[in-house]
């Protein structure tokens, strides 16, 4: 894919996206997830947590519910998009997952690197991004 064509899908990702969830969620402080999470929710996010060791977790400033599994985020609001922070190995899974659930995006964060899963999620019309970081596009590109 074309860099513009890439920055466009991204573009396009971050605009139309309200609910995310960030599926490796967690409650220490010195990991980007719980940095990136809060960045998102600050930025007008609505932030789900999905990690089935935490119960409650802060994001940003509020302590919120963390959901054992994405169909549970999906109960309580629709996800427009998926925010993976896990081992590449966990894609696959993770991909069923957003597939059965006709989630639209899915953004793998950097060094999450799965090009067969992505190419089945494509193949499902879902609109993808791997090993690269959500926060840093987002600076980057939204005011």
């Amino acid at each position: 894919m074309s860099e513009t064509n890439q920055n466009a899908k991204m573009e396009r990702m971050l605009r139309e996206a309200k609910t995310i969830a960030v599926v490796g969620m967690s409650n220490k402080p010195e990991r980007a997830s719980f940095h990136i999470a809060g960045y998102l929710a600050r930025h007008g996010y609505r932030v789900l947590p999905v990690n089935p060791a935490l119960s409650r977790v802060l994001v940003g400033d509020s302590e919120v519910d963390c959901h054992p599994t994405l169909e549970a985020a999906q109960a309580v609001a629709a996800i427009d998009l998926v925010d993976v922070f896990r081992a590449s190995d966990a894609v696959p899974e993770i991909v069923d997952e957003v597939i059965r659930l006709k989630i639209p995006f899915l953004w793998l964060q950097d060094g999450v690197v799965n090009d067969e899963a992505v190419a089945r999620a494509e193949a499902a019309g879902v609109v993808c991004v791997q090993n690269d970081c959500i926060y840093r596009q987002h600076a980057a590109r939204m005011p």
